[in-house]
C-alpha cells in the first residue's frame, strides 16, 4: 500500500502524472480539482459558491477542502491514495497529518512537480484549447499560480524541510513519460 502526495503549480502536469501512478499502483487518485469540478454540477448553494470561487482563480477555503477529502480519505485508508491538489495551505496540511496521525496512516512518498511560469502558461494554454476549462483563461492562470506562490509552495517547502527523507525533486519540464518513468523508479526502490 502506498499513499503519495502530488505538489507543483497548476499546468506542472500533477494530475496526469497521478492519474499515471494511480494506474501503475492500483490505487485511488483524489483529485480536489476533480471532486470540485464534479460538485459543480449540483445545482445547489455550495456548488453556485464553488462556481463563483473557482472561475476568480481563487482557492476553495480550507474547510470545505479539509471536509471533502477527511471523507474520501477514510475510504481510502486500506488501498493507498495519491492526494493532488492538497493540501494547499499550511492550515490544510496541519489538518491532514492530524488526520494521518488519528487514522495511524503515513505518507510514503512526496512528489514536488518544478516548472517555470512561462511554460506553465503555454501548457495550460494548450489544455484549455483541449478540455474547454473554465479555470484555464490567462487572469485566471495568473492568480492561480500567484496563489501557489504565496500558499501552496509554502506546503511543499514544510515537507521539503520535514520529510526529507520522502521528499523528491521532479523536473516538469521533461517529456510526460520520462516524468512517469523517473517516479516510478523513486517508488520501486
Amino acid at each position: 500500500m502506498k499513499n503519495i502526495i502530488f505538489f507543483g503549480p497548476p499546468g506542472a502536469g500533477k494530475g496526469t502524472q497521478a492519474k499515471k501512478i494511480s494506474e501503475y499502483l492500483n490505487i485511488s487518485h483524489l483529485s480536489t480539482g476533480d471532486i470540485l469540478r464534479k460538485k459543480l454540477l449540483d445545482k445547489d448553494d455550495l456548488a453556485k459558491e464553488l462556481k463563483s470561487i473557482m472561475s476568480s482563480g481563487n482557492l476553495v477555503s480550507d474547510e470545505i477542502l479539509n471536509s471533502i477529502v477527511s471523507l474520501r480519505l477514510k475510504n481510502e485508508t486500506n488501498n493507498g491514495f495519491i492526494l493532488d491538489g492538497y493540501p494547499r495551505t499550511l492550515a490544510q496540511s496541519e489538518f491532514l497529518n492530524n488526520f494521518l496521525i488519528q487514522s495511524s496512516i503515513s505518507i510514503n512518498f512526496i512528489f514536488n512537480i518544478e516548472l517555470n511560469f512561462k511554460t506553465l502558461k503555454e501548457r495550460i494554454l494548450k489544455r484549455s484549447s483541449e478540455e474547454s476549462r473554465d479555470d484555464d483563461k490567462i487572469d485566471v492562470i495568473e492568480t492561480r499560480y500567484n496563489e501557489y506562490l504565496n500558499s501552496t509552495e509554502k506546503v511543499s517547502n514544510f515537507y521539503r524541510e520535514n520529510k526529507s527523507s520522502i521528499f523528491h525533486e521532479i523536473d516538469g519540464s521533461q517529456q510526460i513519460q520520462e516524468i512517469t518513468e523517473k517516479i516510478k523508479e523513486i517508488i520501486k526502490k
